[in-house]
């Protein structure tokens, strides 16, 4: 190899001349590689790391294909109806990625939070079961607030003297959980946002160290494993409650330590746009008296993928980019984040307001056409 340098002279990587320099000692650093041999080494520990994130994204491709085999072999899949905003028999369950990126991320860098893996490993395990044989509702709710519950312990913050605030925050955590469910409607949505969602966590969680920066960035890498298959025109797989109920877990944890460090709340702007989304359509349910429980495509994003046609990729980055702007401008935008949270709260909800006014009379159409 040397002798090939020779051939391009000084500017080779490596030539003799250089070779020498290095076999003079086997200990130079990289202070001297830069001098002496005008190249930028990689640090051994960056090194590291960087390959065993390769070795991470290897081995959530490779299961995310298995459980494909697996979801097909035993007929896992979503079948379309009247309610639904696709039209193919899609895989179902294909977010279970998420729940082995969160166990990956423990035996590669420890298990630093027992009792939160065993609550998503709950929430989970259940929710997959749902997918292919449906639960009661009420089996459901009552693990989900188990699994909360071991979050919370996770999180040292139960204090009997204060259960009212325990509760409380249990029943909106839960809460997000379930919008988080109830949003993952079309393609690329629930991965798309959630990405949303972690690469502000990620940029805080450089400058405040709320967390371990490897779960964070596992997280990312399953999510982005799961949008290779799902944020396309012709989605491979759905995420499934197992993947919506999972990530959402995984995202609400994350999201506690922030605050809970930070003691600043106004960082659940990060959710901004499916809690309008959600309570909003919520809210319109209630006032038409449905069944709450019952499958529907009233939500906004579900207007414009289903009644205006919009392709659903298109939908989802839209959310994605709107929450990524939402969630940054509470970082950096010289503001008092409380007057910034109320604003864009404000501002949000008006534009879901507007827009329904304006195109809820598609849906109405559709729902005519379904009794005819």
């Amino acid at each position: 190899m040397a002798k090939v340098g020779d051939l391009l002279g000084n500017k080779a990587p490596i030539n003799s001349y250089k070779l020498e320099k290095m076999m003079k000692s086997l200990t130079f650093s990289n202070e001297k590689a830069r001098k002496e041999l005008g190249w930028e080494p990689m640090d051994v520990l960056t090194n590291y790391k960087f390959n065993m994130l390769i070795t991470i994204v290897f081995i959530l491709l490779i299961t995310e294909l298995l459980y494909f085999r697996i979801a097909d072999h035993f007929n896992i899949i979503d079948k379309p109806n009247e309610r639904s905003s696709h039209k193919q028999v899609v895989l179902r369950g294909g977010g279970i990625i998420f729940l082995i990126g969160a166990w990956i991320w423990s035996a590669f860098f420890g298990f630093q939070y027992p009792w939160f893996l065993i609550g998503v490993t709950l929430v989970a395990t259940v929710s997959f079961i749902d997918d292919i044989r449906s639960l009661p509702d009420s089996v459901r709710l009552v693990v989900q607030f188990v699994a909360m519950f071991l979050m919370f312990y996770q999180f040292g913050i139960l204090n009997w003297q204060s259960w009212w605030m325990i509760l409380l925050a249990l029943i909106v955590c839960v809460g997000i959980s379930n919008a988080y469910n109830f949003m993952d409607g079309i393609n690329g949505i629930t991965g798309g946002y959630s990405i949303a969602v972690l690469l502000p966590l990620i940029y805080l969680n450089y400058k405040i160290s709320f967390i371990d920066t490897n779960f964070l960035w596992v997280t990312l890498l399953s999510l982005l494993v799961f949008c290779l298959f799902n944020f396309r025109k012709r989605a491979k797989c759905f995420a499934g409650d197992v993947g919506s109920l999972s990530i959402a877990f995984i995202i609400v944890f994350a999201l506690g330590k922030l605050i809970l460090q930070t003691g600043d709340f106004t960082y659940i702007a990060f959710l901004a746009l499916y809690g309008v989304d959600s309570v909003l359509t919520i809210c319109h349910r209630i006032l038409l008296h449905e069944n709450l429980g019952k499958a529907h495509r009233k939500h906004a994003y579900q207007l414009m993928a289903n009644e205006l046609r919009i392709p659903h990729v298109v939908v989802s980055s839209f959310y994605m980019m709107l929450q990524l702007l939402v969630s940054f401008g509470l970082i950096l935008l010289p503001m008092n984040h409380w007057l910034y949270l109320v604003t864009i709260l404000v501002v949000l909800c008006g534009s879901y307001l507007f827009f329904m006014k304006r195109y809820y009379h598609l849906h109405e159409s559709y729902l005519r056409s379904l009794d005819n």
